[in-house]
């Protein structure tokens, strides 16, 4: 009988250290072809929102799944999150489902890991200073899961609501988060002389600019997921040494890269590597003090597949869960 997983049931057994150690493995998997997806598929609801499915398999260890996610930025006002998923998992031999789990936090949880194990290998060790620019729920995830592999002295949360960046430095410091946090009143504030950058807007525009960016500093890009969109401009990704998921992914939905391709600004081949390469050892990552490295995030659906594998594992041999007749 097939296993139902709400959200509490996944955060019970999904702790961020272990999910950071997961998907560097399943990244370094897929990187050298043992984890296979095709692109998602996204629909337009509407104009309000897309949809997207996102299949994938994995086979060491095995599994075989798909999340099913939706992003409606207006949910907001509806008091709902703005991303929305299920994750339904296969036996990779039968094919028979396994489980029907939420997939909105393993979304959030799974994002922050890999901007987590991106940073533990790119940004420079002796990163300090932290920006967190974005007040929502990734603001959350990456101020509590980025500390777990740099000890920063200091995280400056900035956004376009003064009031939402505040709430946020008060939620990290109330879960003790280590580090002097605040609010800054800018975004430009903000980054000045951060170390690290976390971007996790909805803007569809450039909100970090490279002259505000340090030399040796390391960006999370994570907000922007579509062709049309992006965070950062065009000088600061050609200075950058650009690293990403999946070169395939990037080339088809990433804004951040796609538009300075058909600006001319630089072609394909500036992608450096995948984060997965890097991961294995086949790639080199950040090669000098000075350099600034970028990750582009999009997330990935043998991200979604593994962290759900763990959930599933760690649920059924603990008792969590109850069975549902489908």
């Amino acid at each position: 009988m097939p296993l139902l997983l709400t959200e509490p049931d996944v955060r019970a057994v999904l702790p961020t250290d272990d999910l950071i150690a997961a998907m560097e493995t399943v990244l370094e998997r897929f990187s050298a072809g043992r984890a296979h997806q095709p692109l998602r598929t996204v629909v337009q609801a509407g104009g309000r929102g897309f949809y997207g499915v996102m299949p994938a398999y994995l086979d060491s260890p095995a599994a075989l799944g798909t999340k099913l996610v939706s992003v409606y930025h207006g949910n907001a006002a509806r008091g709902l999150p703005s991303h929305l998923a299920t994750i339904v998992l296969h036996d990779p031999e039968t094919g028979e489902l396994q489980a029907i789990m939420d997939g909105r936090y393993i979304t959030e949880a799974r994002t922050a890991a890999v901007s987590a194990a991106s940073t533990r290998h790119l940004a420079r060790a002796d990163a300090r200073v932290l920006a967190i620019i974005g007040s929502g729920v990734q603001g959350l995830s990456h101020g509590q899961a980025l500390p777990l592999v740099r000890r920063f002295d200091e995280i400056r949360i900035a956004g376009r609501d003064p009031a939402r960046a505040a709430a946020l430095a008060n939620t990290l410091a109330d879960a003790r988060v280590p580090g002097a946090i605040s609010a800054a009143s800018s975004i430009r504030e903000a980054v000045n002389g951060a170390d690290v950058i976390v971007l996790v807007t909805a803007s569809v525009e450039p909100v970090l600019r490279r002259e505000w960016v340090k030399d040796g500093a390391h960006i999370c890009a994570v907000g922007a997921c579509r062709p049309n969109q992006r965070e950062m401009d065009t000088a600061l990704v050609k200075d950058a040494r650009l690293f990403v998921d999946s070169r395939e992914g990037a080339l088809a939905e990433a804004g951040d890269i796609v538009m300075p391709i058909r600006e001319g600004a630089f072609d394909a081949s500036h992608i450096a590597a995948e984060l997965g390469d890097v991961f294995g050892g086949r790639a080199e990552g950040r090669r000098n003090d000075a350099e600034i490295t970028i990750f582009k995030s999009l997330g990935m659906a043998v991200e979604d597949v593994a962290a759900a594998r763990l959930v599933f594992e760690r649920a059924s041999a603990r008792g969590i869960g109850r069975g549902v007749i489908v």
